[in-house]
């Protein structure tokens, strides 16, 4: 079989055998530029920061950080989390986990049951008022990421999913 182009990436070099292919190949393939890649971490960690920080007034007034926003969100998500799947999933400590999960039992927000078949397991879920934390969140939330979305198409937002979801199984 005859060999079109072949590829190098590690060389930041791209060779292209046969000139018909090199617009189409250079348009496909452009993204894959290291400059490129890293402008788009740039924009995934500027997107993190501006999104969460749109919240900051009503994690404020419940005298609540960054680190209780996220594991708000997450036990949101994941009703019933275990702690030590809750450790595995936000990447962190028992430690770092230990001082924020409890604050948020104090007051209140979440609440831990024993799991049902291991007794020493500890189940997370949000509380009533956890859950009315959880959603002024998320509304606060949502009204960036719909701007957003309202200036792509619906193929576009799916791409956009499609491309987070592989970002985090990676």
């Amino acid at each position: 079989m005859y060999k079109l182009f072949s590829i190098n990436f590690n060389s930041n070099i791209i060779y292209v055998s046969n000139a018909d292919y090199i617009n189409k190949f250079m348009n496909d393939f452009l993204y894959l530029r290291e400059n490129n890649i890293k402008e788009i971490i740039e924009l995934m960690l500027e997107a993190y920061t501006e999104s969460y920080s749109d919240p900051y007034e009503i994690l404020k007034k419940n005298s609540f950080g960054r680190a209780h926003h996220r594991l708000i969100c997450t036990v949101n998500a994941n009703p019933g989390i275990k702690v030590a799947d809750l450790i595995k999933k936000l990447k962190i400590t028992k430690q770092s986990l230990s001082r924020v999960l409890q604050e948020l039992i104090k007051d209140k927000i979440i609440s831990q049951s024993k799991g049902e078949i291991d007794g020493r397991q500890r189940l997370l879920h949000l509380t009533e008022k956890g859950e009315r934390i959880s959603e002024e969140i998320f509304y606060i939330q949502k009204k960036r990421i719909l701007e957003a979305f309202k200036e792509c198409d619906s193929q576009e937002v799916l791409n956009f999913k499609k491309v987070l979801k592989k970002i985090i199984n990676n």
